[in-house]
């Protein structure tokens, strides 16, 4: 019952900040320009304009604009791309499964690398490793993701020449209808090795960090003192007693940087000429796309929210002491 309370109440907190997050996006369109410029260019006359600004609804007041997209929204229409004459859900469902492969990508990296360098740094925090590593993460924080790339494929595409600087390759596999990864295929992971790790390289410090200063917290904690006490193996109380207690802040802060990674990849994505969302969201701005903008922030906003409600079931998974309802017991 408690599982079903909290999603219900999850759902309705979801069904609000949706409001409001479909509200600001729908808000900003007069500010973008004029989507008419990519429309029908300069050659048509004012009047055709006004006309066809008439027809397309954009000189109706907001409060019907947004009541009529609303209506829509909820149906599943988010409208139709101007520059793609297509549902601007169906070009974000086009473009997705790229962004998603760079995300993956990306995440191993974070996990394979931040883990057992937390790890380290923690057990043994005076070693010229964990003074390194702590150093290096000073740097990475202080690094524009965009410049992290550039260097990325002036080093590995330019001089060495020994990955790819651009675009997802030829050789994807279709793994579902519609859904095409390059995971499965040498070049397809070529091409997505430097973009993965440009994306990372943001977030890398910050879980090194983490990981470092909880575990160092908790190896200070009187149980840990008491399994010492009994002679357990190092490994069995640092991976098993001390680890797993580490886990619950970084899992808190891992699913609010899964949400962040979207938004990073709009510059990542840019620089590799990346065909994923954040690309396209680039380009949409560019030519004043605005049904497109708006399903953009919408569906990442709708990601935002599910990735947070889902950490917070993984909660009871890694700390069953954890309650989904704030009542007490």
């Amino acid at each position: 019952m408690a599982i079903v309370a909290f999603l219900i109440k999850r759902l309705l907190q979801a069904v609000l900040v949706m409001f409001v997050i479909s509200l600001i996006g729908f808000s900003i369109q007069d500010n973008l320009g004029d989507p008419l410029r990519e429309l029908v260019g300069q050659a048509v006359s004012e009047a055709e304009r006004e006309a066809l600004r008439d027809r397309m609804g954009l000189n109706d007041p907001f409060l019907e604009q947004y009541w009529r997209f609303l209506g829509n929204a909820v149906q599943g229409d988010l409208g139709v791309s101007y520059h793609f004459k297509r549902p601007a859900l169906d070009v974000i469902a086009d473009k997705f499964p790229a962004t998603v492969d760079l995300v993956i990508g990306a995440a191993i990296i974070i996990v394979l690398v931040s883990v057992p360098l937390g790890c380290w740094c923690a057990i043994q925090p005076r070693s010229w490793l964990s003074q390194a590593a702590m150093g290096a993460s000073i740097v990475g924080i202080s690094i524009p993701v965009f410049l992290t790339a550039i260097f990325l494929i002036y080093l590995f595409s330019v001089n060495l020449g020994w990955l790819p600087s651009f675009g997802r390759g030829e050789s994807l596999v279709e793994i579902v209808p519609g859904w095409k990864t390059g995971f499965l295929t040498g070049e397809g992971i070529s091409h997505l090795v430097l973009p993965s790790i440009a994306l990372s390289s943001i977030f890398l410090p910050l879980f090194i960090r983490l990981i470092r200063s909880e575990m160092m917290e908790v190896l200070e904690q009187d149980y840990i003192r008491y399994a010492w006490a009994k002679g357990l193996a190092p490994r069995r109380v640092w991976f098993l007693h001390a680890f797993k207690n580490t886990l619950l802040p970084v899992i808190t802060v891992g699913g609010v940087q899964i949400g962040l990674m979207l938004a990073y990849t709009i510059l990542t994505e840019t620089v590799f000429q990346w065909p994923g969302l954040g690309f396209m969201f680039i380009e949409a701005v560019t030519r004043v796309d605005t049904p497109l903008i708006i399903a953009y922030i919408i569906v990442v906003g709708l990601i935002f929210v599910v990735t947070n409600t889902v950490v917070d079931l993984i909660y009871t998974l890694v700390n069953p002491t954890v309650r989904l309802v704030g009542a007490p017991s």
